[in-house]
């Protein structure tokens, strides 16, 4: 099952908090923010020398089972 809320019904719970309550949840939602703000993102330079690096393991035969690559990507998701 599935509740839904209107975002004006949200702000008048969150008005009805005692101020309290209301600067914890300010904390949490700027804590998320700043979580968000800060994912790490791969710069341009960092792609491309990935890219270069791959070419020239291709290039050179050096190459492995695409098992072991899926396993290693499922690894870092989970990370």
């Amino acid at each position: 099952m599935k509740a839904t809320i209107s975002l004006d019904s949200l702000w008048q719970i969150v008005s009805s908090l005692s101020l309290r309550n209301q600067k914890w949840l300010a904390g949490k939602l700027q804590e998320s923010i700043r979580q968000r703000e800060e994912t790490e993102y791969i710069s341009k330079e960092e792609l491309l020398a990935g890219i270069d690096a791959g070419l020239k393991d291709l290039k050179a035969g050096r190459m492995r089972p695409i098992e072991e690559l899926f396993k290693e990507l499922e690894h870092e998701v989970q990370d």
